[in-house]
């Protein structure tokens, strides 16, 4: 339990930038919301829009919502140039804003429709304007059923917020997105417990106002009011105090969603705090994402591989080789955008497909060839993005692949489904510490369907200008082989005895003589 307790108090950070998130979202949405629910119910076309809009809000998964607004900025930055962000606080306060609004509205258009015409009568026949109406006579009606409204909202924001990781917004999401990748329950337990009790926080103080309202006890309202702004105030007063610096002195590193990338991100981070920088992560960001973030300047760094780039960005469906391959796509880096790729870190991390020995054994397969020929009664796994990417779609187009069953997995709960039997074949790493220890049979290629994957590094345009940077990572080119990258790997992958990301990166330091 010690180790739950020194998580959870090392949370600060995220906890203050979560509670600016959800708070930031849900008073805009009350902005919006209250307005338009003064209008609607005086008009029952805009009722039904209203509500038909917050409605279908309410349809999209939060976490489609969330990574929906990073294509829609990014293409408004022709509008408003390319200062606009296009990851963190931004798309993910547009989208909790929007997922916050239905609640809010619904209560509030319910409230203001209901009230009692004879009331509403008395002040128009006492002289009342239609500003002295909704102030003095309607708003103090409606307040407890608009706070309610404002109560399930705050819960739904709080929840959903956790997921804004996925965009590069620092959240209670990251302990819990991180812990899910390298199994560290600790990690997962202390991020729910952290967003649970913010949620229920949340809803104790708004409830307060609620009463307050309901009971015209202007003392249990008001302090309830204050004790919100208190929190949300020591909130912003953590996170842009004084001696916090001035933010455009950080190093922002972006990291996938897999245990190697928040490895290598923290040992890139290492490195840029010894040379005396100051840095910050954005983890569990997707493949495009990341590599947007980068281009345009929204990330400092990035790891990023060959293969990835080759299918993803330049769009090639050809193999020229691990050498041609890399000259190919440091030159297109230079043509398109003032982005660099840095160097190799020196190892290979690509896709391959694995099996349990034994069931490989069984079945006669040693290469892609074999495995076609079985594949219609097997079921594989692959990461989230597996499925969609153009790598899979090769090795299905060129080797005939029509598996029974194909099922998505978290890269770590991919081995553990090859274990279970839940999947037969699964798109492995090659650099995962895993294939080994499990003994897993690694399928040959023989027609080159899957490209190479060197590891690269990825700076932003205005870290590719600073070279006190480039000297800090300059011992990192090609310095890691692949053995010493599974080792690392498996350090954290491991169910026993394992490291944190950070106590993985600083053993593989010592490893490569750094």
């Amino acid at each position: 339990m010690t180790g739950f307790w020194d998580t959870l108090f090392g949370l600060g950070d995220k906890l203050a930038a979560h509670i600016l998130l959800a708070a930031s979202a849900i008073a805009l949405g009350i902005a919006i919301a209250l307005p338009l629910a003064v209008w609607a119910s005086r008009s029952r076309a805009v009722a039904r829009l209203a509500l038909g809009f917050a409605s279908l809000v309410q349809t999209i998964p939060a976490l489609a919502l969330l990574a929906l607004f990073f294509p829609i900025l990014l293409s408004l930055r022709a509008v408003f140039g390319d200062d606009l962000p296009t990851l963190g606080f931004l798309p993910a306060l547009l989208a909790l804003t929007l997922y916050a609004l239905l609640p809010i509205l619904r209560n509030a258009v319910t409230a203001q429709t209901n009230l009692d015409p004879e009331v509403l009568e008395a002040a128009d026949g006492v002289g009342m304007s239609a500003w002295q109406r909704l102030r003095l006579v309607e708003a103090p009606l409606a307040a407890p059923f608009i706070m309610a409204g404002i109560r399930t909202a705050a819960v739904w924001t709080i929840g959903a917020a956790t997921l804004s990781t996925t965009i590069g917004q620092p959240s209670l999401g990251d302990p819990i997105f991180a812990g899910l990748q390298t199994q560290n329950w600790v990690l997962v337990l202390a991020g729910c417990f952290a967003s649970a009790a913010l949620a229920l926080t949340a809803d104790l103080l708004l409830g307060l106002i609620e009463r307050g309202f309901a009971l015209r006890k202007r003392a249990l309202w008001l302090g309830g009011m204050i004790a919100v702004l208190l929190g949300v105030g020591a909130a912003g007063l953590a996170q842009y105090a004084p001696w916090r610096g001035n933010a455009d002195d950080r190093i922002v590193i972006g990291a996938k969603s897999f245990s190697e990338q928040y490895i290598l991100s923290r040992l890139i981070g290492q490195r840029l705090e010894n040379a005396g920088y100051r840095v910050e992560y954005r983890d569990g960001l997707g493949s495009a994402v990341v590599h947007r973030a980068v281009t345009t300047g929204a990330i400092d760094i990035s790891v990023d591989y060959t293969g990835t780039l080759w299918a993803n960005e330049l769009k090639r469906e050809d193999n020229p080789g691990r050498e041609a391959m890399y000259e190919a796509i440091v030159e297109w880096k230079e043509r398109t955008s003032d982005a660099r790729i840095f160097g190799r870190l020196g190892f290979e991390n690509a896709y391959a497909f694995a099996m349990r020995s034994d069931r490989a054994r069984a079945l006669g397969v040693s290469s892609l060839t074999d495995l076609s020929g079985v594949a219609g009664r097997l079921t594989v796994g692959g990461d989230p993005e597996f499925f969609e990417r153009p790598e899979w779609i090769a090795v299905r187009d060129i080797y005939g692949m029509r598996f029974a069953e194909t099922r998505n997995f978290s890269p770590t709960f991919m081995y553990d489904a090859l274990q279970s039997g839940e999947a037969d074949v699964i798109s492995a790493y090659t650099s995962d510490g895993r294939i080994a220890a499990d003994r897993l049979t690694v399928l040959e290629d023989p027609e080159e369907a899957l490209p190479s994957y060197d590891a690269l590094i990825v700076l932003s345009p205005k870290a590719s200008r600073d070279e006190r940077l480039r000297a800090a990572l300059e011992p990192l080119l090609g310095a890691i082989d692949v053995a010493e990258m599974r080792a690392a790997n498996y350090a954290v992958d491991r169910t026993e005895d394992k490291r944190t990301p950070e106590q993985a990166a600083a053993e593989l330091a010592d490893a490569i003589g750094l």
